[in-house]
């Protein structure tokens, strides 16, 4: 069981939660991972790892209630304890002095974003982070990613904060101003896909930091399984960070859809219950 510390809302669907996880605070490394459950039949669902605190021995987790599990994590409370946690899983992400790195990343993609734009900066690079969301209230660590980074350009859809426009208008003005060694992109797959797309153009090496279905975390049951430059790859090992450019997106996709009805009716399950409780 792994406690609670504290909880903070970004928004009604996207909660902060600090977690008691001392190990795992001391071994973890930007770009790692846990798996999280919620009851004793509950759904294990993998989340990055947005912070951690050595010293406190906590580390800290951004949830969006989407669905049934992500929804029954976001609504303990501070003292409420996680079933089960296990981790750092997945490979931590390579950091060196690249020279200039764009870091492009939407809705609670900020998040795991932010502990790689702090390893990058360390390391010498000149970090300019593209932060976008839907709407004004979407947009989260707005402050801790300005602190971290040389630029902070913010995207909203509806232009109602910052530029008006997508992740892609935001990385495209850059690459027309100045030279640009990487790339990193974390968020929807739909957004990455096309950051893939624009930088691949601009022949930027990408990164792309993978949010696929997973079971046990271990490689073992094939689900967070993708096409990697023609062969298969599991992200919950094998990544979850791999070369954008490579990345079959149409087809992870089509895979990430495949539990859309189910969920939907368990969510309408949940609500049901929510509502009669």
């Amino acid at each position: 069981m792994n406690k609670i510390i504290s909880k903070e809302y970004f928004s009604d669907k996207v909660v902060r939660l600090e977690v008691e996880a001392p190990l795992i605070a001391k071994a973890r490394k930007a770009g790692h991972f846990v798996i999280v459950r919620v009851g004793e039949k509950g759904e294990r669902i993998p989340l990055t790892i947005a912070d951690a605190d050595v010293e406190k021995g906590t580390i800290t987790l951004v949830v969006q209630m989407t669905g049934v599990s992500s929804t029954k994590l976001g609504k303990l409370e501070v003292g409420d304890s996680i079933t089960d946690l296990v981790g750092p899983l997945g490979k931590a992400t390579h950091i060196e002095n690249f020279g200039t790195v764009v870091c492009a990343c939407g809705g609670v993609g900020t998040a795991p974003m932010l502990p790689i734009v702090r390893a990058l900066k360390k390391a010498g690079n000149k970090v300019i982070t593209v932060l976008a969301a839907r709407t004004k209230e979407l947009i989260i660590l707005e402050e801790q990613m300005r602190s971290l980074s040389d630029e902070l350009i913010v995207m909203t859809d509806d232009g109602s904060y910052g530029n008006k426009g997508l992740v892609t208008n935001g990385v495209e003005k850059v690459l027309n101003r100045e030279k640009v060694d990487l790339c990193v992109t974390i968020g929807p797959a739909i957004m990455m896909k096309f950051v893939s797309l624009l930088t691949k153009k601009y022949n930027i090496p990408t990164v792309a930091s993978l949010n696929t279905i997973m079971v046990d975390g271990t490689g073992m049951c094939g689900a967070c399984r993708v096409t990697v430059g023609g062969k298969v790859k599991f992200v919950c090992v094998d990544g979850p960070e791999f070369d954008a450019h490579q990345v079959d997106f149409d087809e992870m996709l089509m895979r990430l859809g495949g539990y859309k009805d189910f969920e939907r009716e368990e969510m309408e399950k949940l609500s049901k219950l929510d509502k009669e409780g």
